[in-house]
């Protein structure tokens, strides 16, 4: 007889019982007074006297499904996937929808094929969609271009599952060949989707591809409109873009909207995940909001599973994986226990040893350009200036109009007027290509801060008030070949090296995550205001996403067709030129 069967019927004793807890149903949306048998890998039995070489009392306890993340990016935490398993096992996340298009950017197919194989054998399971956009637009310089051949080959290599966000939407709505021909490569899988305030009609070809969710609503009408069309509504909560609250009121007035919703990080750096959590956190918040506990648990278990077509895991029943979490109740979702795949991966709060991370070889980057301080000069052409506008807490810049401070003829920043100059500079061809542009919003008043972590091609972008530091801090990213960096003058004051495609390190959470603090603290002390100064700085390069935005081909606006002047009156685009290349030292 099957063994799974056998221990079902209970003819056979299951290889652990946990007996006594409360049993979150989330099919039903109720506790259920009941003991969970589980043989191997799998739940095999939901009800009462059950035996089992081990039993655990869990009086008291409520026991529910591993959580699962819908839509995540690994790279942005830093960490490497074995460290960032890692650190959201704690906290009960057994599996992740993770888009590798950061590291595709960075270094292309072989990224992907890293993110692959550093995933396998972990405490969480790591799924990868298939990057769609890499260019995220014409506007961005990635190391290659992954076409649609590119989207075949990693769907039937098998490193990837589904099609990772469509963020290149105005092309997709306008019928553009290139990135229709992707979707078509992709075949059958889930076409997850990027659709920021994209509404009516546009919405309606945007849905016409097949792509069938989207994690970019910051509104509620948006979020309802793309509902009612047959989207999926992925809320998101990360580090630098927390819309979860916003959108609550969706599931709070109508909880059967569970079942087309989700909640997702997308970005969360390292010291978040460890001061404010993963999963859990958005579960606290929804419960806070006076959303229904059940609801909430839905939204981060079995609505993913059932989106991305996981049958075998998102809730608690027999024949699905033994994916469970103990924990006090929902509420403050304290955990106490996780079994992934029937094993042991976390005992009372820590997290059993993990896997240690593996050595995959990775491409050697192109050597990079380094700039002088006279190359970084903007000669002031024009009575007012395009300036990217932050908007705190949310991804959407605007574009704002505002004379030049000017000094010896060039503009320059103005911590009176919170305008900072930006940098972009090309890393992976060593074309010496760098546009220079200025932002307000940052609220920094000296020095200047730099990453080669700049969405989604990932060249390398600094902001800074004085072109010392910003030459500076772009010197250590050349010699380093990637990382975040703070400089001051001609002194660089910390920097996190970032050795994997200058995206991630091998540092486990905690390391990371005090790097980060220290490096944060520092910007605090230049007069950076943003709480996450990093994050927020690496998605100003963000073609697909309105409004202003820069690259290393000048400042773009997607909404208005693509490049833009610095000086509108004299049409100057911020664009100062090329450097020599120099060498990297990445591999």
């Amino acid at each position: 007889m099957n063994t799974l069967a056998a221990v079902a019927r209970g003819s056979r004793p299951a290889d652990l019982v946990i007996r006594g807890a409360r049993v979150a149903n989330v099919f039903t949306l109720e506790y259920e007074e009941v003991d969970v048998a589980v043989c191997g890998d799998r739940i095999a039995g939901v009800g009462r006297g059950y035996e089992g070489h081990r039993v655990l009392d869990a009086a008291g306890a409520v026991l529910v499904p591993g959580l699962i993340d819908g839509h995540v990016h690994i790279e942005s935490s830093l960490m490497a996937p074995a460290a960032f398993a890692d650190a959201v096992v704690v906290h009960g996340t057994t599996t992740v929808m993770a888009d590798p298009h950061e590291i595709a950017n960075a270094l292309g197919l072989p990224g992907v094929r890293y993110m692959y194989l550093a995933s396998r054998g972990l405490a969480v399971d790591v799924f990868l969609g298939a990057p769609s956009c890499v260019p995220a637009s014409r506007f961005e310089t990635p190391r290659d271009e992954l076409d649609m051949m590119a989207v075949r080959e990693m769907l039937q290599e098998g490193w990837c599952t589904h099609l990772g966000e469509l963020m290149n939407y105005p092309a997709l709505i306008e019928g553009d060949p290139d990135v229709w021909g992707r979707v078509v490569a992709a075949g059958d899988v889930v076409l997850t989707g990027h659709a920021p305030g994209v509404s009516g009609k546009d919405l309606n070809a945007y849905l016409t591809s097949g792509v069938s969710s989207d994690h970019e609503c910051v509104g509620l009408d948006e979020a309802r409109e793309k509902l009612r069309r047959g989207m999926w509504v992925m809320m998101r909560e990360g580090a630098s873009f927390p819309n979860l609250r916003t959108l609550l009121p969706l599931v709070k007035e109508n909880p059967f909207l569970a079942t087309r919703c989700m909640v997702v990080t997308d970005d969360a750096t390292a010291r978040y995940i460890r001061d404010t959590g993963h999963m859990d956190a958005k579960l606290r918040i929804m419960i806070e909001e006076g959303v229904d506990p059940l609801v909430a648990l839905r939204l981060t278990t079995l609505s993913p599973a059932d989106y991305f077509r996981l049958w075998d895991r998102g809730a608690i029943a027999p024949g699905r994986r033994a994916d469970l979490v103990l924990v006090d109740d929902l509420a403050s979702f304290n955990v106490k226990h996780v079994w992934k795949d029937g094993c042991a991966v976390v005992q009372d709060g820590v997290a059993v040893k993990g896997a240690q991370a593996r050595s995959i070889p990775l491409p050697h980057a192109a050597q990079t350009t380094s700039l002088t301080e006279e190359q970084l000069r903007v000669p002031a052409e024009g009575e007012t200036m395009n300036v990217i506008e932050m908007r705190p807490g949310e991804i959407i810049t605007g574009s704002r109009r505002m004379p030049p401070l000017v000094s010896e003829g060039n503009a320059v920043p103005d911590p009176s007027r919170d305008l900072a100059k930006i940098v972009v500079l090309e890393r992976h061809h060593g074309t010496g290509r760098f546009a220079v542009g200025f932002v307000t919003g940052f609220g920094m008043q000296r020095g200047a801060i730099a990453s080669s972590v700049a969405h989604d091609a990932h060249n390398f972008v600094t902001v800074g008030m004085d072109d010392r530091s910003i030459a500076t801090a772009l010197k250590c990213l050349c010699e380093t070949g990637g990382g975040l960096v703070l400089a001051e003058g001609g002194s660089v004051r910390g920097s996190l090296p970032l050795p994997i495609g200058g995206l991630m390190t091998h540092l486990d959470a905690e390391s990371v995550a005090r790097a980060l603090e220290d490096l944060e603290r520092g910007a605090e002390q230049l007069g950076v205001q943003l709480p996450h100064p990093f994050m927020a700085l690496s998605f100003l390069c963000l073609s697909v996403v309105p409004n202003l935005r820069i690259t290393d081909q000048g400042y773009v606006d997607i909404m208005r067709g693509g490049v833009q002047p610095l000086f509108p009156e004299g049409g100057r685009a911020p664009q100062q030129g090329d450097a020599t290349a120099v060498p990297n030292s990445i591999s």
